[in-house]
Formats: C-alpha cells, structure tokens, sequence
C-alpha cells in the first residue's frame, strides 16, 4: 500500500511538471544541467552519452525531451535533482514551475558572470543581513516591550491561577465536607431506618403477644365455661340421682308389675279361650258394668299418657331453657371479657397516641430549632463569603498595582542601563579617538557620525540576546557556509602610527579564520580589504558594511579599549612578520575574540569603533 502511495505521487509530480514541458524543453541547455545531475547518480555515463552525443537527437529541445523521459523513469529522485539543478541553473524558470523563490544562487553566479559577481553578490547580501539586523532590532525592541507586557500578564494570570486554585481548594474542601456530612446523614438514616425497623419489628411482636394474650384469655374462659357446665351437669346427675326411687320402692314397682302382667295374661287367656269354646258356660258380666269399666280404664290410660306426654315435654322445655339460659351466661360472660379486652387494648392504643404526638411534637420543635440554626449559618457563611471576595478584589487590585509598579520600575531600569550602556560605550569611542588614532584607524567623518548613531542601538540588541554570531564576518562566513563564527580582532602592539599600509587578509583552515604571515594594519581612517584566498580574490569591504548591520571588530590593546574579560587567542605576528607573540614594541598582534563578553560588560569594542 505505501508502495503504491509512492508511485502515485511520483506520478503526480511529474504529471504536474508535464504541464512546463515546452517552456522546459525551450529554455533549459542539457549540456548544462547533465552535470550536476550525473553527480546525483540520476543519471549513467551511458545516459549522458545518449543526450549529448546521439547523432538522431539534432536540435536541443529533443534532447531535453529525451533527457525528462530518462529523468521521469528514475521517480521522485529524478524528481527532486531535476528541480535542484533548475534552482542552480535556471532560477527564474524554478520559480515558474514551483512558485518558490529559489535558494541556491552562488554556482550560477560562479558558472555565469565569475569571482567579480561573487564580490558583487557577497556585498548585496552583506547589505541585505545589515538591513535584517536592523529590522530584526526594532522588532526586538518592539518584542521585548511585548514581552514584558506578556510577563506583567503572565504574573497577573498566575496571581489569577493561585487564586483560581485557592477556589478550587476550597472548592474541594467544601465538597470533601458536603461529603462527609452525607455519608454521616446517611448512616443516621441507616440507623434510623434500622431502629425503624427494629421498633416495627417490636409492635409486631408486641401485637402478635397481645393477640396470643387474648387468645390465651379465650381459651382460657372457654375451658372455664366448659368446666361450668360440666360442673353443672354433675350437678344434675347427681341431683337426678337422689331424686331416683330407692330399691325397695323399685322392687314393690316391679312386683306390682309382674302382677299386673300376670292378670293381664290371664284375662288374655280367658278371652281366648271363650273365644274357642262358645258352649262352655261363662260368667254373665253386665254390659253396662263391662262397658264402665273399659271407658274407665280407656280414661285412665288416656290420662296417664297424657300426663307423661306432658312430663317428657316439660322436662325437654326445661332441659333446653336450662341450656339456653347457660349458652346466653356464656355469651354474656364473653362479652363482658371482650369489652374488657377492647378497653384495655383502647386504652393502649391511646396512651401510645400520646406519646407519639409527644414525639412529634418534639421533632417538629427539634426540626424548626435546626432550621433556625441552619438558616443563621447560611447567612454567616454568605456573609463571610462576601468578605473574602472583597478582600480577594483588594487583593488582586493591590497585585495588579504593584505588578504595574515593577512593570514601570524594569522599563526605568532598562532605560537607565541602555543610557549607562550609551555612556560607556561613548566615553570608551572618545578615550579611543585621539589624534594620533584617529590619523591610524578610524573612518571618515561622514560615516562616524553614522555609525555613531547606530552603535547603542547594536550594541543594546547584542547585548539582551547574547548575540555573538551577529558580526561581519560571521555574516560572511554564512555566505561561505563555514562552521565556526569566531571572529578576527586586529590589535595593535602599540599606540604608535604606522609608517605603512596594512592589508587584512584573512585564510580559511579547519573551519576558522587565520591571518596570513605578512599581513599588514590597514590605513588611517580606512577599514581593511578582505581576502577571501586565492581562489575568490580580495573582497574590500567598505566601512558602512562592517558598521551598519553588525559591530566592526577593531580595537586596540590599551586602556579600555578592548574588554579584558573577553577570551583571546593570538594567531598571527606583526607585519614584518618577525615579532613574537605577546611583544607589543613595534608590531601588530592578531587575536581572535569572542566579543559576546565584551558587550555583556559594556566594556568591549564599541560597534565601528
């Protein structure tokens, strides 16, 4: 997948440098171009022979066409060193293909117009990063007022974070006590709710023993009444047993009944027996007598039949009105416990209505008396709360007040330190110009006074940043892609005036900056001509391009002309090329100086001085 990715946007690209191809086939000289783009392994031998030497490919345009085939079969390699080679070769045509300015210039100023180019190109530069600098200064100036701005905010807003996060303490404070005052009100309720049921839990058993208790009671005055009435047909029994006839009685009763009995047999059989003998003779009874006797009889059976008809009814009255009137004692005698019952339990159940409304009367007062207070608390704690957001208000009106002072104070501070900066630096340039050096080393009036005026500025910008990289030779140094930024001081062995012209002519070596042995000091009011080796020729520098854009490097060893605490290390000897280090009889001395030391001291080589 990122392979295809890949030939995608190989293809896009060329796809979209397809859109230049006549202006490219028009424009571009292959021999020109093959080169450099041999030396980036886009290209073979045999490739560069093909669009060089081919004898079919006649005109120049085929041979560019043949030449974006070859280069469009390499992918995005070919790609990017075709572009580089139109960024050296052809910039005006990079720009129309890529809308970019191009950044690598110095191979077709050397392939096009020579080393004098080179100078011309190497000055404008110079001039360009002096102007830079100055505008990179006033920008500086312009963000350290910005910045102090930003450090009286920051300080304000971090003033306003503490307070933010004193809240958010508090804050935490608060809802860590709401919290604990909610599981504390929420185990009270468990506890609550646990009693609750504990307390449900005791009227339910307390109910459950009352309703055994009547229980009990019922049963209890059932076993009484069944005892009662047991009593009282003990009772009856034995008083039917005493009514009872005695054996004796009972023993005539049964004699007169088997006599009875016996004559009843016997009249029996006589009736049968004149039944079955009709001629047999037989007492002659009256009609009348017999009739008398058998209505008689017939009366007195009927009476005694009745009679015992009325006995066994009365007796069954009795025996039921005798059992209503003990079943209406029982029931009476129930009904009195159950009254009884109902008024006791009555009585309870209002005794116990009391006392919760007692209860409730307490918890209505207890519950008014925690309002109150919890009313009186809240207003205290409002009250208290708006104290402390007015004393937070004086507070950060106090902070900002004084934020505002130290913001004043450092602008003072700063003004006072760039004056004291200006002063030393000004009292260092007029201890430097006298007579003597003025004739040796210093510039022309018209471009002192222009430096003059530019030198507290540099010299505050080096100054705040630390700048140690900001000086001309370092300038041309970037130019010259080198590595280290040390720069080259010339300071004389004495006050004295030279009787010659001296030439600055510096070499390159292991990445820094060397004198040559017959160097000699430039000339008065002059700066030196730089030398860019053999190869590239002299470069001379005019006076306003190592003093308008960065500080020139020149001072002399005497007094406080040169900061002693900067770090120095001679490279050279005198012009005549035979004084030993460190002998300041009669010669010049190179040094090479890390200058960042002299302009945090205030003491070092004023810029252009």
């Amino acid at each position: 997948m990122q392979a295809m990715s890949d030939y995608e946007n190989e293809d896009a690209c060329w796809s979209a440098l397809e859109g230049f191809r006549v202006k490219l086939i028009s424009a571009i000289d292959p021999a020109r171009v093959t080169p450099y783009l041999r030396q980036c392994n886009v290209l073979s031998p045999d490739d560069e022979e093909q669009v060089l030497s081919d004898p079919n490919l006649v005109t120049r345009k085929r041979k560019v066409g043949v030449l974006l085939d070859i280069l469009q079969r390499t992918g995005h390699k070919g790609y990017v060193a075709f572009l580089e080679s139109l960024e050296l070769y052809y910039p005006q045509l990079y720009r129309k293909v890529t809308g970019k300015e191009p950044t690598r210039v110095f191979s077709v100023i050397i392939d096009a117009s020579g080393e004098s180019g080179l100078t011309q190109l190497l000055m404008s530069e110079v001039m360009k990063l002096q102007r830079k600098v100055q505008e990179l200064t006033a920008l500086l100036g312009s963000r350290d007022d910005l910045a102090e701005e930003l450090r009286v905010k920051d300080s304000l807003l971090r003033k306003l974070q503490e307070r933010v996060q004193r809240l958010k303490e508090a804050c935490e404070a608060g809802s860590r006590e709401l919290q604990r005052c909610k599981d504390e009100n929420y185990d009270l309720a468990l506890r609550l709710a646990r009693q609750s049921e504990e307390r449900d839990a005791a009227l339910t058993g307390h109910r459950g023993l009352l309703l055994e208790i009547d229980r009990l009671k019922h049963s209890l005055m059932r076993a009484e009444d069944d005892c009662r009435v047991e009593r009282k047909h003990t009772l009856k029994l034995r008083h039917a047993m005493e009514l009872r006839p005695s054996q004796e009685l009972l023993w005539e009763l049964q004699q007169e009944k088997a006599l009875l009995q016996a004559r009843v047999q016997g009249l029996e059989a006589s009736v049968q027996e004149g039944k079955a003998d009709p001629g047999r003779p037989h007492v002659q009874v009256p009609e009348e007598d017999w009739q008398r006797v058998q209505r008689d009889l017939q009366q007195q059976a009927a009476t005694i039949f009745s009679l015992r008809k009325d006995l066994r009814q009365a007796e069954a009255l009795r025996t039921r009105s005798a059992e209503e009137k003990e079943t209406l004692e029982l029931q009476c005698l129930a009904l009195r416990r159950d009254s009884k019952m109902y008024k006791d339990r009555i009585e309870a159940i209002l005794q116990q209505m009391e006392e919760v409304a007692i209860e409730r009367d307490q918890a209505t007062l207890m519950r008014e008396e925690l309002h109150a207070q919890h009313a009186r608390s809240l207003q205290d704690k409002d009250a208290l709360r708006k104290q402390v957001r007015e004393l937070s208000e004086k507070v950060d009106e106090l902070q900002l007040q004084l934020f505002q002072r130290e913001g004043q104070l450092l602008a003072v501070e700063g003004k006072l330190r760039r004056r004291q900066l200006d002063a030393l630096i000004l009292s260092s340039d007029l201890e430097d110009s006298s007579p003597r050096n003025s004739q040796e080393f210093l510039p022309p009036q018209d471009l002192e006074d222009t430096q003059l005026s530019d030198k507290g500025e540099d010299t505050r910008h080096l100054s705040r940043r630390n700048l140690t990289k900001a000086s001309s030779w370092w300038q041309v140094g970037s130019c010259l892609d080198l590595q280290h930024t040390r720069c080259m001081m010339l300071v004389p062995g004495d006050a004295r005036p030279s009787p010659g012209p001296m030439t600055f002519m510096p070499h390159f070596k292991d990445g820094h900056i060397g004198a040559q042995k017959d160097e000699q000091p430039p000339e008065s009011g002059q700066d030196p001509p730089l030398s860019l080796g053999p190869r590239l020729g002299q470069l001379p520098l005019g006076p306003g391009m190592l003093r308008g854009g960065a500080p020139a490097l020149w001072s002399r060893e005497r007094g406080s002309g040169h900061c002693p605490g900067a770090a120095s290390q001679e490279v050279g000897t005198d012009r005549e090329g035979g004084t030993a280090p460190g002998d300041r009889s009669g010669g010049f001395r190179w040094r090479r100086r890390d200058h960042s030391a002299c302009l945090d001291t205030g003491r070092g080589v004023a810029p252009g001085g």
